[in-house]
């Protein structure tokens, strides 16, 4: 049975993945402009990317494993 607390945490944890999201594209954002060489930018999105499939997967334990919108 999920707590109301678990669900309450997995609204703060989908809130963390859209900020990774955002950094997704600062990131892209800052490769274009030239701040960052392309072998940095492939680096940090890939360490984006796999903090986000965690913040996803984890948020997905807390809601018990049950597809819910919002």
């Amino acid at each position: 049975m999920r707590s109301w607390g678990d669900i309450e945490f997995a609204r703060f944890v989908r809130i963390a993945a859209g900020s990774a999201s955002e950094t997704d594209y600062h990131l892209l954002l800052a490769r274009d402009l030239e701040y960052v060489e392309d072998a940095v930018y492939q680096a940090l999105l890939e360490q984006v990317s796999e903090v986000r499939r965690m913040l996803n997967t984890f948020e997905r334990t807390l809601r018990g494993n049950q597809n819910f919108s919002g």
